[in-house]
């Protein structure tokens, strides 16, 4: 079985050459399914939003909530704009990454996530009369409401309706059931006071609590039109943040150097393919022609996996496989120069190629666990353009470990005849 090795080897990677590059196949099948590579924002252009969320109001114990709410609401927003596999994660204890690959209008969609409108109902305070009235002589400007807890988070769907008596516009809020609980306790203890509902930090509508409401409707009433009180319901609907969030930071990359750098990434991968090649095969003549061959199949493995995950190409991305090419013959290194010295003792080609393979082994593990070890640390506790890195890493350090053990032996068992003992100059 093991003599027909390399032939499934060169089949199964033709199928891989096809699946990494299709287009070779649409030329004839012009109907051939074409899984494209995703790539990064460095290298398709775009913008790169750091925002910082306001927890000043918000228990310790709640934060990473509160954060993971954000996300949430602001990846259904970034969705309904159409953007291309967007990045959206918490980065520390309040800030929040957005990577918006192949935008065109980064105004645009910084307008609507920063438009995502901030819902939150507030009582009176214990001393509501008194910083009322020092607000009307102008000696205060302190918020005489307080937070309730009650936001937008608890918001489960808001649709337009109109007042019956006076035909004004008004929205309708359904809260979630856990909202639904808070709300009735909020509304009991609030009975003959006013209830602010807040938007954006800004009070929109102050009404007199009546009566206990245990179901979880509201209503925000105001001088609404009929297209402000839409688009209100559209935007609380689209995802209303449980806090505060401002822009901070703002990278754009334009499509233009984003090509330039996938041009000079894939120059400089080629580029260190070829110089790998020509060492290995000055340096190991046939096993080093042989470690190019299983090079080209790393390659095509790799890719394939790349696409499968799928992997987001980013620079640092590009910058892991290509570290990682060098990795992949290094375990080659090591088990050539086994095999040279086991042949300056007078063994046999096949007897050399076993040792090389059984004695360097041990060093092959260790220097790819190793390696492993790191890129899983990094992928763990660093961010996502770091992230990239340590995948691309990874993936290579487990597919080198397969190329250099598994399809270099099966190629040099077809050289380790006793007929190439006389030929050891090849080696």
């Amino acid at each position: 079985m093991k003599k027909y090795y390399p032939v499934i080897i060169i089949l199964a990677s033709l199928l891989l050459f096809i699946f990494v590059y299709p287009q070779s196949v649409q030329k004839f099948y012009p109907s051939f399914p074409n899984t494209p590579f995703r790539l990064g924002l460095d290298l398709l252009g775009g913008a790169h939003l750091l925002y910082e969320a306001d927890l000043s109001q918000i228990g310790p114990s709640e934060r990473s909530d509160a954060m993971d709410g954000i996300r949430d609401v602001i990846e259904r927003r970034v969705n309904l704009f159409g953007v291309a596999e967007p990045v959206v994660q918490v980065s520390g204890s309040d800030r929040l990454v957005v990577e918006l690959a192949g935008i065109k209008d980064v105004n645009q969609a910084i307008q609507l996530i920063g438009e995502t409108p901030f819902l939150e109902f507030k009582e009176q305070k214990p001393n509501f009369n008194e910083i009322v009235e020092r607000i009307n002589k102008g000696e205060s400007n302190d918020d005489p409401f307080t937070s309730t807890g009650l936001n937008g988070r608890h918001l489960q769907r808001a649709s337009v309706i109109f007042d019956p008596q006076t035909y004004q516009p008004e929205i309708s809020l359904q809260l979630n059931d856990e909202g639904r609980k808070l709300f009735a306790e909020i509304t009991k203890r609030n009975i003959g006071k006013i209830l602010a509902i807040y938007l954006d930090g800004q009070p929109i509508s102050t009404p007199v609590v009546q009566t206990e409401i245990p179901d979880g409707n509201a209503v925000i009433s105001g001088r609404f039109t009929a297209q402000e009180a839409k688009l209100l319901a559209t935007r609380l609907n689209s995802g209303a943040l449980p806090v505060p969030i401002k822009l901070i930071s703002q990278q754009t990359i334009g499509a233009t150097l984003g090509a330039e750098s996938l041009a000079k990434s894939l120059k400089a991968g080629i580029y260190g393919l070829i110089f790998v090649a020509v060492f290995m095969i000055i340096m190991y003549r046939l096993p080093g022609a042989i470690s190019v061959l299983a090079l080209i199949i790393y390659v095509l493995i790799v890719l394939a996996v790349y696409k499968l995950i799928p992997v987001t190409l980013s620079l640092a991305g590009i910058a892991g496989f290509i570290l990682s090419l060098g990795m992949a013959v290094d375990a080659n290194v090591l088990i050539f120069a086994r095999m040279r010295e086991e042949m300056k003792a007078g063994k046999t080609v096949y007897q050399s190629m076993h040792e090389g393979f059984s004695r360097a082994w041990l060093s092959i593990r260790d220097s790819h666990v190793t390696t492993l070890i790191g890129a899983v640390v990094l992928y763990i506790f660093t961010t996502s353009i770091v992230k990239g890195f340590a995948l691309t890493l990874g993936v290579g350090v487990l597919t080198s470990l397969f190329t250099a053990t598994i399809v270099t032996r099966a190629f040099l068992n077809v050289f380790s005849g006793p007929r190439f003992d006389r030929k050891k100059w090849l080696f």
